[in-house]
């Protein structure tokens, strides 16, 4: 697909997203959206960042170092995938601010998927909120996750193989400050 068929099509699947995010609105307050991976979306008093967002392979070792820690019960089905979100924060503020404890990934059907739960203690890229000062970031300078090559910290999703086919999916940051705020980044799957 040439570059300028590429633009096209990206514009147009934009403009439809965006036209259709105004109906069945779920949340009542201000909803953020950012264009895709990549870019920054300021949530909360914070600037959030999808570093990488992909399907994990199991039987591939990076990717099976991420699945360190997942409770056997919440091991994918036949019709179920592993999905990760890799995500920076950053606070560019002049004040505190605590970082986001609720994600969801919603398809065009409606369907959500709330992050599955990991010891962080025994998985190093796993993403844990925290309170982030002036200038503080998550992950931390120096720390496994930061010099990853995803340079993010892990958010770890079982949707449907369907779900995954059901694009665009919707990354939904909820902000700890303002339950009405919702910051939205379209996945590039």
């Amino acid at each position: 697909m040439t570059g300028f068929l590429r633009m096209l099509l990206l514009s147009t699947l934009t403009g439809i997203v965006l036209v259709a995010s105004g109906c069945g609105e779920r949340h009542e307050g201000p909803r953020l959206i950012g264009e895709t991976e990549g870019p920054y979306i300021d949530v909360g008093g914070l600037r959030y960042q999808v570093q990488l967002s992909r399907i994990l392979n199991p039987a591939e070792a990076e990717d099976a170092s991420y699945l360190v820690g997942v409770p056997e019960s919440e091991q994918p089905g036949a019709r179920e995938a592993w999905f990760a979100i890799f995500l920076r924060v950053n606070n560019t503020s002049e004040e505190t601010h605590e970082s986001a404890e609720e994600f969801e990934i919603v398809d065009t059907q409606g369907n959500v998927y709330e992050p599955i739960e990991i010891d962080p203690e025994i998985n190093p890229w796993v993403y844990e909120a925290q309170t982030l000062a002036p200038g503080e970031m998550i992950p931390e300078l120096d720390s496994a996750a930061f010099n990853a090559p995803t340079r993010g910290e892990l958010l770890l999703f079982k949707p449907t193989l369907q779900s995954l086919e059901n694009r665009p999916l919707e990354f939904e940051i909820h902000s700890p400050e303002n339950p009405d705020e919702v910051g939205i980044v379209d996945l590039d799957v």
